[in-house]
């Protein structure tokens, strides 16, 4: 629940109970559920409660405490995690570096991931489907040249098969490369961002855009951007960057904007 700044967290313990608040935190924090435990007593959070950067721990709705961390990184934001119903058990976290990352702690699911990128190398895979056996999987690779191509892939078989592809008509090699890069801002903090630059012109003396994102509470990741693209293949170079204030950074940069941004 909301009042439009602060949210609260509400809780009960089966259908015939009223809901009941359990915790409202100010529009600083994150206490964020993303999915009970199978025993149903407890849950996976993502909460930056007392810390800098969210991380996803075991949380108990009955003191109302995190009691176990689960993963933290102390540069950037985790808030998301995948469980198995199959194999009842929490799969992996994941949050966004410089580029995505992720933290597999299941063997059979780690396998998995080892196997898809020997079979889609020089590129990002990721699972965002399966049956209930975890055996006939759906895939999705991308890249900063390529923004999606879909397959199926049957783990029992190893077989592995194209399905579709978002954009046929353009030819990666004639897409920019998206490079991740940072600098220090006179105060000395730490800025990332994404630099292109377009393909077969020697990178010197060119015009540059500046290409902030919106928000701005929000942050440029790396992979395919159709406008980056277009603006390089018309010979810009063109620099996307997390300025102070974009999230995923933790706390400390993100109200480092407070009354400062613009």
């Amino acid at each position: 629940g909301s009042d439009g700044v602060n949210r609260t967290l509400l809780y009960r313990n089966n259908e015939s109970e009223p809901f009941r608040e359990l915790y409202t935190a100010n529009f600083r924090e994150t206490l964020s559920p993303i999915s009970f435990t199978f025993d149903n007593k407890k849950l996976y959070v993502a909460s930056n409660r007392g810390r800098n950067t969210t991380a996803i721990y075991l949380f108990n709705p009955e003191t109302v405490m995190e009691e176990e961390l689960i993963y933290a990184n102390d540069q950037f934001d985790c808030e998301s995690a995948r469980l198995s119903r199959k194999r009842k058990t929490l799969v992996s976290v994941s949050f966004q570096g410089l580029k995505r990352e992720r933290i597999i702690f299941d063997e059979y699911w780690k396998n998995i991931y080892t196997r898809l990128t020997e079979l889609l190398p020089n590129t990002e895979v990721s699972v965002i489907d399966h049956n209930e056996d975890e055996t006939k999987l759906i895939v999705v690779t991308y890249s900063d040249r390529n923004s999606g191509t879909y397959y199926y892939y049957d783990t029992t078989t190893d077989a592995l098969t194209l399905l579709s592809e978002s954009r046929p008509w353009l030819n990666e090699n004639d897409m920019a490369e998206m490079q991740c890069v940072q600098y220090t801002t006179r105060d000395g903090l730490t800025v990332h961002g994404y630099l292109s630059l377009p393909v077969g012109v020697e990178p010197k003396n060119l015009p540059v855009i500046m290409f902030p994102h919106g928000g701005p509470w929000v942050r440029d990741n790396w992979g395919f951007d159709g406008r980056v693209q277009f603006l390089c293949n018309r010979g810009y170079a063109v620099l996307k960057m997390n300025y102070r204030g974009s999230t995923g950074y933790g706390r400390a940069f993100w109200e480092a904007s407070f009354k400062q941004w613009g």
